[in-house]
């Protein structure tokens, strides 16, 4: 039996989707009525230890996704409640959705995932992290005006859909060979440039206008930050991973409304 905690978001929803046709699945969540349908709904509320007891008991792998918490120390605790849980029922094995680069960073958006990875090797718990990039869901280029603009300087983004990242995630819970590892899964490399010059239509170069934290991320990509690759994606999946210009090339084009 596998469960899943933190099923209700966009990734647990995909991963149910896959995994129901293939193996006896629960569900954990917090709130049972946003659950996935079609599937055994288990209360599993990170702020309370006894629900995950009962929601992870009898679980050969538990896929642990993240705490949407934004808070560290919140979502530490969130994290540290549940591999205590894993450990006192005995789960089989446990697999942890990370951020890539938190297996040596502890600061900033991997601070939270770094305190994680450094408990799941103290539980003595088996496991496999999966260190996902940034969702390219929420990066597809908007055409506006029938053109496209961005402040990334053009260099590179290595997103991954959410499609694929959670058969990825399938496969590690299903699969064998997998346990002990740590994956860096990141997604083919693209820039808006390239994107633009792909559909026939002018990039041009704004200036970093974005809120706060967008703010921060474009200077990261302006820096090259999301330029890291690895093959790891594409071999978990058995396959290239989904390009953003394909998902572009499936999605109807609008001079004004863009692609979200």
């Amino acid at each position: 039996m596998i469960v899943v905690s933190a099923a209700s978001g966009a990734l647990g929803h995909l991963v149910i989707d896959r995994l129901r046709t293939r193996t006896e699945v629960v569900t954990a969540v917090r709130d049972p009525g946003r659950a996935p349908a079609g599937v055994t709904v288990r209360r599993g509320d990170y702020d309370d230890p006894a629900s995950l007891r009962e929601a992870f008991d009898g679980a050969t792998r538990l896929l642990l996704i993240s705490s949407p918490e934004l808070d560290p120390a919140r979502r530490i605790g969130h994290h540290l409640a549940a591999l205590s849980a894993a450990a006192q029922v005995g789960v089989g094995a446990v697999v942890y959705t990370s951020f890539l680069n938190a297996g040596t960073v502890a600061t900033g958006m991997t601070e939270a995932h770094h305190a994680t990875e450094r408990a799941i090797l103290r539980s003595g718990l088996p496991y496999t992290i999966l260190r996902h990039p940034f969702y390219g869901d929420a990066f597809i280029p908007e055409i506006s005006g029938g053109e496209l603009t961005g402040s990334a300087g053009g260099r590179g983004l290595n997103t991954a859909f959410r499609s694929d990242l959670a058969e990825a995630a399938v496969n590690v819970l299903t699969g064998d060979g997998h346990l002990g590892r740590a994956y860096d899964f990141t997604g083919p490399l693209w820039s808006h440039p390239e994107v633009a010059e792909a559909l026939g239509v002018p990039y041009r170069e704004v200036p970093d206008t974005a809120p706060g934290p967008m703010s921060r991320l474009n200077a990261q990509v302006r820096a090259g930050a999301l330029e890291q690759q690895t093959p790891d994606l594409e071999q978990v999946l058995g396959r290239p991973a989904e390009t953003m210009l394909s998902r572009l090339r499936r999605q109807p084009l609008s001079s004004e409304a863009g692609h979200r």
